[in-house]
């Protein structure tokens, strides 16, 4: 039985992803495998975090016999256990253990004024707007003399009717 080393497609529609595997080369593409020795997911924003790989059960596989397929041996050449990017594959995946956003980076930029954002900073220009009209208007129209509290209570002259409470009481018709 030959053996190959080779992608073995997973996910779904528009969101490739790859398992590699030891399978028999007469296997479908996505059929039975003999062992699962990593993974490959094209979608992930680091180049060099994309493939994982397990390089002492690839070197067996290898020692053994089986052949991998020309990705694969490409894959193998830079992330295998003497890979040429391993350094570059830590570096990468200490990265996106972090989170896939670097906090100097939102520090750095300024976040993105939402549409509630924007609303309320337009009513907000309006309202400023509107008390500066008020404010131009207050100062053009003439202010009255005003006159001191004692003239004005001297003028008026005072109610010395009852209180409204002996009123109510006195009007009240009774029942006899």
């Amino acid at each position: 039985m030959a053996v190959r080393i080779r992608l073995k497609k997973m996910g779904r529609r528009h969101r490739p992803f790859f398992r590699i595997c030891a399978m028999d080369q007469r296997a479908p593409r996505d059929g039975r495998v003999l062992e699962e020795l990593g993974t490959y997911d094209p979608m992930v924003p680091q180049t060099d975090a994309r493939a994982v790989l397990n390089g002492e059960r690839i070197a067996h596989w290898i020692s053994v016999g089986a052949q991998p397929t020309e990705k694969v041996a490409v894959l193998i050449k830079k992330y295998g256990l003497e890979g040429t990017h391993l350094e570059k594959q830590r570096a990468a995946m200490q990265e996106l253990a972090r989170g896939r956003r670097r906090p100097d980076i939102l520090e750095a930029a300024p976040a993105k004024p939402t549409r509630r954002d924007k609303k309320k900073e337009a009513a907000a220009e309006a309202a400023a707007v509107e008390a500066e009209i008020a404010a131009e208007e207050l100062a053009e129209t003439p202010t009255e003399v005003e006159t001191p509290a004692e003239e004005t209570a001297a003028e008026t002259p005072v109610e010395t009717a009852e209180s409204p409470a002996e009123e109510a009481t006195e009007e009240k018709p009774t029942d006899e």
